[in-house]
């Protein structure tokens, strides 16, 4: 079965990739298409293992106790600590230049694939993914640590 979204995150995790190891190993590649096209191949059967392995994990029958439990409702707590973490998200969003909120919004919130913001801004799918990717990084980075 083929997944668009699924692909479109395995050549991210990619470029991503390939991004770091030219960036941190500080060489240029002699093909940098093969290496590309390498970790491609490797990150879908990576992905295709995980999936079947997830697949044998629930592929079972469900049983009695399981279908008295309740819709996936949240509780006051966690509706809460949602709401809290969302304005947390926010904050951290309020700190990134406007065009990296804005491309980060629409990927995070509003589900816009890399090729959908890049049309908006008039700029490359790899500058998109960029924005992208500093955006969540940064809102990692700033929610990770504890406020002071």
């Amino acid at each position: 079965m083929r997944d668009d979204s699924l692909a479109e995150d395995v050549v991210q995790d990619a470029f991503l990739r390939l991004t770091t190891a030219t960036a941190t190993q500080g060489r240029v590649l002699a093909d940098p298409l093969n290496y590309v096209y390498r970790i491609i191949r490797n990150l879908a059967f990576d992905r295709y293992r995980r999936r079947q392995f997830e697949a044998g994990l629930f592929d079972h029958e469900i049983d009695s106790s399981s279908e008295t439990i309740e819709a996936d409702a949240p509780t006051p707590e966690g509706e809460a600590s949602g709401k809290s973490d969302m304005r947390a998200m926010r904050a951290a969003m309020a700190e990134l230049p406007e065009r990296t909120c804005v491309a980060l919004e629409m990927h995070l919130f509003d589900g816009r694939k890399l090729r959908e913001i890049a049309a908006h801004f008039g700029i490359s799918i790899g500058m998109a993914h960029s924005l992208v990717a500093a955006g969540m990084e940064h809102c990692r980075k700033r929610l990770s640590t504890p406020e002071s």
